[in-house]
């Protein structure tokens, strides 16, 4: 190999846009508006284009818009929040800090996602609303989440950090961008994600007035207008150098997911063979812009073993995630143990991340699945 690999290059598809970031930048400075200057206002107008979405509130963080989310709904201390057990633990986190119940259900196998069949089994009178995941880079088959939400009258919050720009196609032809769908869609921008800034940054996306209004107050200390502060709010703002870069970098966002997908399709080719392992399955409603191409080991195959064999290949891989969320410290209950989700608990073994990127070359794709290809 002439470079050694990586999960995600982030300086050669810096080095691509290089004058266009920079000139950005130097704008901001040039302005010296480093808080809710011009370029965040831009960002959340040409974003809320792309969705097709009628409101964009950027914040500080994924983390942070998942938690504004719920705290616009007005949910009470104790209402419950559906959630899937494979995820990674921000998602229940904020629940569990405005001092709400997550609810864990199990997720399908083969997309790894939550499905409306799975969370019907954990609705309660107490259910206010669920919170689907689109794990990866495709969505969980919405439609049904979202009828069964009405039938139960609940809110759904996506969460869409690691599919943005993928597209739901509904049973009548329609079709949206993940995070659009439900009352409020969520999304980060942490470096590594699709479309990634270079620091942190997240943003809320509505089609409901309401929702946005209260959404802008509270990422804004629960002010509407300066020192008069109308409900309990946080302080989450998207630098102004943040969104000058997202403005850049979501003008390449579909080449982006086309390059990772083409990735995508030279693995599926060269390992879709492998008898010790199965390529990532497709939600047919969904495109997919792979946030991460992860394989499902099968049981005989040892994925330390594997680890490590690439590890000395030069090849990175990594392992969303390997302890389910019902038996990490911070959630554990007398009431829920190991076997309780038991398809999430084989996934926590079995699941392994390669390398997917927009600046992959020929040489590097065909390094790796070769050297898979050797392990046995």
């Amino acid at each position: 190999m002439n470079r050694s690999l990586q999960m995600v290059d982030l300086r050669s598809q810096y080095l691509k846009i290089k004058p266009e970031v920079d000139e950005a930048i130097q704008r901001v400075i040039d302005e010296s508006s480093f808080i809710n200057g011009p370029a965040v206002e831009v960002f959340a107008t040409n974003l809320a284009e792309y969705l097709g979405a009628k409101y964009v509130i950027p914040c500080a963080n994924g983390t942070d818009a998942l938690q504004i989310a719920l705290m616009a709904l007005g949910l009470q201390p104790g209402d419950e929040v559906i959630v899937p057990c494979f995820t990674y633990v921000a998602t229940a986190e904020v629940i569990a800090l405005l001092q709400l119940k997550p609810v864990l259900t199990d997720v399908d196998p083969k997309t790894f996602n939550i499905t409306a069949e799975l969370i019907e089994k954990v609705i309660t009178s107490k259910t206010r609303a669920i919170v689907p995941v689109h794990l990866f880079g495709q969505s969980a088959d919405i439609e049904p989440i979202m009828a069964l939400a009405k039938k139960y009258n609940l809110y759904v919050v996506e969460d869409t950090a690691q599919a943005i720009g993928a597209d739901y196609s509904f049973s009548t032809g329609e079709v949206r961008k993940c995070g659009t769908i439900g009352h409020i869609g969520t999304t980060s921008f942490f470096p590594s994600k699709n479309l990634g800034c270079y620091g942190d940054g997240g943003a809320l996306v509505t089609d409901d007035a309401d929702f946005a209004g209260k959404i802008k107050m509270i990422a804004n200390h629960g002010q509407s207008r300066k020192y008069y502060h109308e409900v309990i709010g946080v302080n989450s703002r998207l630098d102004t150098i943040q969104a000058a870069i997202l403005n850049v970098k979501l003008r390449e966002l579909d080449k982006y997911a086309a390059s990772r997908s083409d990735v995508a399709a030279f693995y599926d080719t060269q390992l879709g063979g492998i008898d010790w392992l199965e390529i990532p399955e497709r939600e047919k409603k969904s495109t997919h812009v792979f946030h991460q191409y992860t394989l499902k080991l099968k049981q005989q195959t040892d994925r330390n073993q594997l680890k490590n064999y690439l590890e000395s290949k030069g090849i990175p891989s990594m392992v969303y995630y390997p302890v389910p969320l019902h038996l990490q410290e911070a959630f554990k209950t007398p009431a829920k143990g190991v076997g309780d989700y038991p398809i999430t608990e084989s996934l926590c073994t079995r699941v392994l991340s390669l390398p997917i990127h927009t600046e992959m070359g020929e040489e590097e794709k065909e390094y790796i699945t070769s050297s898979i290809k050797s392990f046995k």
